[in-house]
């Protein structure tokens, strides 16, 4: 439960639409809800910004559905990541409203009207093979009602293809750039741009690049000071990562705009 379904709640009960016992009621599971092999921690939209995100890798389909529909019957927003088609399936069939994106492998449900970003957020990828990954970021940001820009196969084998799109990199807010093999795609786009880089390793490669484990260690290890890395193939916390600095970003423009249009000056 989000800071506006609570002051909904609320201000029914001030208004007289709601008894005080049935808002109570509403309240009673708001810190956290036990489902038997699960707890439901309804109070990190409150305390994080951001509702709890379902982890479907390792739960079983009934359980995402279960999870699921806990989440989504307190009104907001339900994202899950790492979901496979059987589980999407059933996902959908208690919530039709529900989106499947396969190569992304989310189940994203949007309940609540999208207040989107001013700017976006740009996600590169080095390779066409990176893509599942990109979608996970994308669809993770998209999530938290952040707009997002995906460049995609502009990895070092053909620099001129990223070079291309120079304009946008350098205007960017922040990049998130999604890149296998060496991991190189990342250094080059920091040594380039004045904004923070996330830069998610992924497990594309042949065997030397131990399943995403030399990717991991070229961003690590990068000279370029403004990159930041998170795990191997973890779409989801770059996209969230990126959301959270690019709500920041607008937050600070919306007020020095508003400051603007009141003809305030410092």
């Amino acid at each position: 439960m989000n800071e506006d379904l609570i002051r909904t709640l609320l201000n029914r009960v001030k208004g007289g639409e709601l008894p005080v016992a049935d808002a109570v009621e509403s309240l009673r599971t708001l810190p956290f809800e036990e489902l038997g092999f699960a707890t439901i921690d309804h109070h990190r939209d409150l305390r994080c910004g951001v509702g709890e995100v379902i982890f479907c890798q390792g739960k079983t389909p009934e359980q995402v559905r279960s999870i699921f529909s806990v989440c989504a019957k307190r009104g907001g927003n339900v994202l899950a990541t790492r979901a496979t088609k059987d589980v999407a399936l059933g996902v959908i069939e208690d919530f039709p409203g529900a989106v499947f994106d396969e190569l992304g492998r989310t189940i994203a449900l949007r309940q609540v009207e999208a207040n989107w970003s001013d700017t976006e957020i740009t996600i590169v990828t080095a390779g066409t093979s990176d893509l599942p990954v990109a979608h996970e970021a994308r669809n993770t940001a998209e999530h938290l009602d952040q707009r997002t820009r995906l460049i995609t196969d502009v990895g070092v084998a053909g620099l001129h293809r990223l070079l291309a799109h120079h304009e946008v990199i350098t205007e960017s807010n922040v990049i998130v750039v999604v890149a296998g093999m060496e991991g190189a795609l990342a250094s080059v786009v920091g040594g380039l741009v004045s904004c923070p880089v996330i830069a998610v390793p992924t497990s594309v490669g042949y065997g030397a690049s131990f399943g995403g484990l030399a990717a991991l260690l070229a961003m690590l290890n990068s000279c370029a000071a403004g990159v930041t890395v998170v795990n191997i193939d973890n779409g989801f916390s770059a996209g969230y990562s990126a959301a959270m600095i690019n709500r920041r970003i607008n937050g600070v423009l919306t007020k020095k705009n508003a400051s603007n249009d009141r003809g305030d000056r410092s």
